[in-house]
């Protein structure tokens, strides 16, 4: 009933799409203007992916933090690295350069070395000041040796602040206002206002200037992957224009394959728009994504028609033929491959979420257009011309089919064994796998901000924040002696720690207090003893200079501190390690019946995201898995069946796997995408051969060699060309400047390559050795729904 239900679907299908040929034209113009409205709805992302959902806990520690301290991503910072900087003149340029940005709408406050101030007893009054290290400017070379050693050597609050007294490099700190961070006034002010006015000092004082920090890395990174999207669908319509003509060489094929796909791209970004959601590293994959997937259905069905009118001339009949025989066969690839980007639908993450969104309904929207498009194009066009179907009888291609037949019969044992071996050997790998936590491993390498991110590392320790949020459960708790003696025992753990910066909280500004109060004896720079902070606090109470300074690292309740330190661009193992030291350490020192410690930041929230991932990998394959199965088993209606059709592409997954575990490719957000986009997409060909073998079943009176060779013969040229389009389409990504992106096309199309091969020959040999158990009725009884029509099996 449900075959004679799906032929009727079909037939009915071809009649209303070439009857009402100017109708459906017409409705997709309609709909791609539509869709084009919604473009402007598009927008960049401004932040670095968030891979955890909203409500974990990693997130609300995260967001709690900022509700008591506010956006912790807002610094900017410039460096220079030369010893010619410690002249009068430059020392002066580079101070009114920094000076030059508190001008600027959006920028809450600049901190330069002309911006130090010393902290100085006033007996007197009973308080501290604040007087400055330069009152206006350097105006001698004296004046420069008297503030090279002050700094230097005297005021141990500032190294590793602003400049870093080991190498003499010197930076500023640019505080961007919190509420433009995430917007797009970030970009105009990077863009529009720092770049130029740094490309300019540096022309005029032939300093090289370094930039970095999280507002900087954002703007340029997110540069880089709006000019990345186009790079990509023009590469990818290059590539698979280039690999379409070759097999048809025929421009009026190409052209048209290529009107189809740049709808289907059209479409996508009118989809993004329209669901309001960010480009994002990931969703900017799925344009050139589209054209990959959709060109190998533009072949299904140019070729169908060009065969089908060779071989009877009626070109009506070709194009009906086309949608009753094709549409189905691609209808279930093309939900087998959605399916398998629709299982990031499931996971908790909205970054994966909005991915698995898009691509899966991109993925039905290209097989809607060139199911509608193609018969009505080919409609309007006269018939092929005969070098338009000089491609169906090239026999370059029959020595590749006459190889794999030659293995399945000749080589099984060694077709086996190969595949054990690469079983055994991927299983090695597979436990060399690391994971990779880090922010900036997938951005552009050779790119110059992430050259000076690297000099930071070196120089500072890193600009990867990492915070630690103390709640002392009273008010005004953190000026307790017991507390910063707690917080301070804390800290030295951190200086102790290569992978972190010096430490910045309330506790150094006590030190400094400490050392004030002594007249600024650096020897006195340490935490006060009871008897001292008596003393030192009545000088604080009365001054008002400490004010500002102290809301940087207690909250207006003096219930909260933070310590701030800044973390180097580590991998994840390391990350894990310096988080447990930490923490035990805050176990030890802070009873948790007077006080609450949390570890947060972007670095710490960016590493327990890509954790999260990898659970979710495990997910989300196993669902696509799940998914597939149930569909196979459906339409074949075998338990034997799923399984035997699982194996040859559960194989090539677990070589890939294996192979970044020795090439030393990490798991990270970008490479887990590789398992689940291969699985939906190499599970097609099984498709196509199982289909076409139980046709060959019937057809052959149930003799299983003879249709396995049938099937292999007539699916081998197509399982070819649309795996040699997946494969140097999905290798497009390595033109990527994206680690990530690169790593993430290099694995696709090695796994798709891998998958080929597997269900050309693995597949056939296991349907051959396996003949006596699987060639049972439970197998050849008629399908639930029939792939290939049987007006096809009657021919």
């Amino acid at each position: 009933m449900f075959k004679l239900f799906t032929a009727n679907f079909w037939d009915v299908t071809a009649r209303l799409i070439l009857r009402n040929k100017i109708i459906i034209l017409l409705g997709i113009i309609t709909v791609t203007y539509l869709f084009s409205t919604q473009w402007d709805n598009m927008r960049f992302t401004y932040t670095e992916a968030n891979l955890l959902p909203d409500d974990h806990h990693v997130n609300v520690t995260y967001n709690n933090f900022l509700k008591t301290f506010g956006e912790e991503g807002n610094l900017i910072v410039l460096g220079v690295k030369d010893s010619t900087l410690f002249t009068v003149d430059k020392l002066n340029a580079w101070n009114k350069l920094s000076e030059s940005f508190k001008q600027y709408d959006g920028v809450e406050t600049v901190i330069s070395i002309k911006d130090l101030q010393k902290l100085v007893k006033d007996d007197a009054n009973e308080k501290f000041s604040l007087n400055p290290f330069i009152k206006d400017s350097i105006s001698s070379i004296k004046e420069l040796d008297i503030l090279q050693d002050e700094l230097f050597n005297k005021y141990p609050f500032y190294d590793n602040f602003l400049f870093n007294k080991a190498t003499k490099t010197i930076r500023s700190a640019i505080y961007l206002e919190k509420d433009i961070v995430n917007t797009s006034a970030r970009k105009d002010f990077v863009v529009t206002v720092l770049i130029p006015e740094i490309e300019a000092f540096q022309d005029a004082t032939n300093l090289d200037v370094r930039i970095s920090g999280m507002p900087y890395i954002r703007t340029l990174n997110s540069q880089n992957i709006i000019d990345e999207i186009n790079l990509f669908v023009i590469a990818a319509l290059l590539v698979t224009s280039i690999i379409f003509f070759f097999f048809f060489r025929s421009f009026r094929a190409t052209f048209i394959s290529l009107i189809v796909v740049c709808i289907g791209v059209m479409w996508t970004l009118g989809i993004l728009g329209l669901l309001n959601y960010e480009i994002t590293v990931l969703t900017a994959l799925i344009p050139p994504l589209i054209i990959v997937i959709g060109i190998p259905n533009c072949i299904f069905l140019i070729n169908k028609y060009q065969h089908e009118v060779k071989l009877h001339g009626n070109k009506v009949k070709s194009l009906q033929r086309v949608i009753t025989k094709i549409g189905n066969a691609t209808l279930m690839t093309n939900v087998t491959t959605a399916s398998g980007f629709a299982t990031f639908i499931l996971t908790e993450s909205t970054l994966l979420k909005e991915f698995g969104t898009v691509a899966s309904l991109s993925i039905l929207a290209i097989f809607i257009l060139c199911l509608l498009i193609i018969p009505i194009v080919y409609s309007f066009l006269p018939y092929p011309k005969d070098r338009h179907l000089e491609h169906l009888n090239k026999r370059w291609i029959g020595g590749f089919v006459n190889w794999m037949e030659r293995m399945v019969k000749q080589k099984r044992i060694a077709i086996y064994t190969t595949s054990l071996i690469l079983l055994i050997a991927s299983i090695i790998g597979i436990y060399q796998i690391k994971i990779s936590g880090s922010l900036i491993e997938d951005m552009p390498q050779e790119s110059d901000f992430v050259n000076d991110v690297r000099f930071f590392e070196k120089e500072f320790n890193g600009i990867m924040p990492l915070e630690i949020m103390i709640d002392t459960k009273r008010k005004k708790g953190v000026m307790k002696l017991s507390t910063l003696k707690r917080m301070n025992e804390l800290e030295d753990l951190i200086i102790e720690t290569p992978e972190l910066s010096k430490p910045i909280s309330v506790v150094s500004l006590v030190k400094y207090s400490k050392q004030a109060y002594y007249n600024g004896n650096p020897k006195f720079y340490q935490i006060p003893t009871s008897q001292e902070n008596s003393f030192i606090l009545s000088y604080a109470k009365n001054s008002t200079s400490n004010v500002d300074l102290l809301n940087n690292f207690v909250d207006s309740t003096g219930q909260y501190a933070r310590i701030t330190t800044f973390m180097k661009d580590i991998g994840t193992d390391k990350m894990e390690a310096i988080e447990e030291a930490l923490q035990n350490k805050i176990n030890k020192v802070f009873p948790k019946d007077r006080y609450n410690v949390t570890m947060t930041g972007k670095a710490l929230v960016f590493q327990k995201g890509t954790k999260y991932l990898v659970k979710n990998l495990a997910i989300s394959l196993s669902l696509a898995i799940f998914l597939i199965s149930l569909f196979m088993a459906y339409m074949f209606r075998s338990g034997r069946m799923i399984i035997v059709s699982l194996i040859p592409n559960l194989l090539p997954l677990l070589v890939t796997a294996g192979l970044m575990g020795y090439l030393g490719v990490p798991i990270k957000p970008s490479t887990i995408l590789v398992f689940s986009i291969a699985f939906g997409i190499s599970v097609d060909d099984t498709i196509h051969f199982l289909a076409k073998y139980r046709q060959e079943l019937q057809a052959n009176h149930w003799k299983i060699k003879v249709s396995v060779y049938g099937a292999l013969r007539e699916t081998g040229v197509s399982m070819f060309y649309t795996s040699i389009v997946l494969f140097f389409g999905f290798s497009v990504f390595t033109i990527s400047s994206f680690g990530g992106t690169v790593a993430l096309g290099a694995l696709v199309s090695a796994t798709l390559l891998f998958a080929m091969l597997s269900n050309l020959l693995l597949l056939p040999s296991l349907l051959l050795s396996l003949e006596r158990s699987i060639a049972n009725k439970e197998v050849l009884k008629k399908p639930a729904i029939n792939i290939i029509p049987e007006a096809d099996e009657m021919e």
